[in-house]
């Protein structure tokens, strides 16, 4: 696991871990908390991209770049750990990193659905295990998902996809119920159709205009009110964003 160095060992400003923060929604939640005073620390597979992220964020030596897949699960332990022993405390939890294949169910293999999950499922679980003792020894904690509008209406090859994000929306309702006598609270934020190479890996203009996409920064607002308790009121909902 690569990670670059913070400017110190603890902080006193809140900190928030974002995976997926390398582009799209993570990357615009990233600055966004970095804006607000939250030392952030960025988990990606592509700790370039990371790195560029981080550059171009308020104050960037306040923050930390951690190469990881979260979808393995001694590398999202090892992330959480690493924020952990670098800030002395994690308040915010932001889990968008995703993939979404596009496959018919005759063509869904075992390959497709692992993906999906292990990525999807597993790679947002992961980090909420791990961080949840730190969470209970604060008795404080939010937890962002990025999940998406498919788990109520997807699209034709959405079979894998949809699904993996399904089990993740389940994740924030009992987070809800047992984070209660915690204060721990959890949000999932499911937009529709979102300008990244990730939508574009799947429909063309021609398919969904660009006019008709989500700027990452639209949803990212919604992810860093949630993050950062200005939505409280939501907490173990499904916030639908189109």
């Amino acid at each position: 696991m690569q990670s670059s160095a913070s400017s110190e060992t603890h902080t006193e400003s809140k900190v928030a871990l974002v995976t997926g923060a390398g582009s799209g929604i993570g990357a615009a939640a990233a600055r966004m908390l970095a804006e607000r005073g939250y030392s952030v620390a960025l988990v990606g597979r592509r700790y370039d991209m990371l790195e560029a992220v981080r550059a171009s964020m308020c104050e960037p030596t306040r923050h930390l770049s951690i190469s990881a897949d979260v979808a393995d699960s001694e590398r999202a332990y090892e992330a959480v750990n690493r924020v952990a022993e670098a800030y002395g405390r994690l308040d915010a939890l932001v889990l968008a990193a995703g993939t979404a294949p596009k496959v018919s169910i005759e063509q869904t293999t075992e390959a497709t659905l692992e993906e999906a999950f292990f990525v999807n499922t597993f790679g947002k679980a992961f980090p909420i295990l791990r961080a949840w003792p730190i969470f209970k020894r604060q008795r404080s904690g939010r937890v962002v998902i990025v999940s998406t509008i498919g788990t109520l209406d997807p699209f034709p090859g959405f079979f894998a996809y949809a699904a993996s994000k399904s089990a993740a929306d389940s994740f924030v309702r009992s987070m809800k119920v047992e984070g209660k006598a915690i204060g721990v609270k959890a949000f999932a934020i499911n937009p529709g159709a979102v300008e990244t190479d990730m939508l574009r890996r799947n429909f063309p203009e021609s398919v969904i205009p660009r006019s008709k996409a989500l700027a990452p920064e639209a949803v990212a607002a919604i992810v860093v009110a949630c993050a950062a308790g200005d939505r409280d009121e939501d907490n173990g909902k499904v916030i639908p964003v189109t």
